[in-house]
């Protein structure tokens, strides 16, 4: 299982470690893992399993980063003023 790099990294802000980039599905699955229980609802599961089928073939880096954006969006972390869609 190799890592799957984002075409641009996506800027969050977490409250256990401040702002964090996340340039893969790899890093992306690692962060999710922090996000308040509160956040973890649909858009996360969709998110999660887009990373994991980036991560064993069955998905492109595209289709997860627009999936983790969307969760990162819907959960209020995603870091304001900068490009990530």
């Amino acid at each position: 299982m190799n890592d799957v790099p984002f075409s641009e990294p996506i800027t969050l802000k977490l409250q256990s470690v401040g702002e964090r980039k996340v340039a893969s599905s790899w890093e992306a699955i690692e962060c999710m893992q922090q996000w308040p229980e509160r956040a973890r609802g649909r858009s996360w599961r969709a998110a999660y399993r887009a990373c994991r089928d980036a991560l064993d073939g069955w998905r492109t880096a595209r289709e997860a980063r627009t999936a983790f954006v969307k969760a990162a969006r819907t959960a209020g972390l995603l870091v304001r003023g900068r490009k990530s869609t």
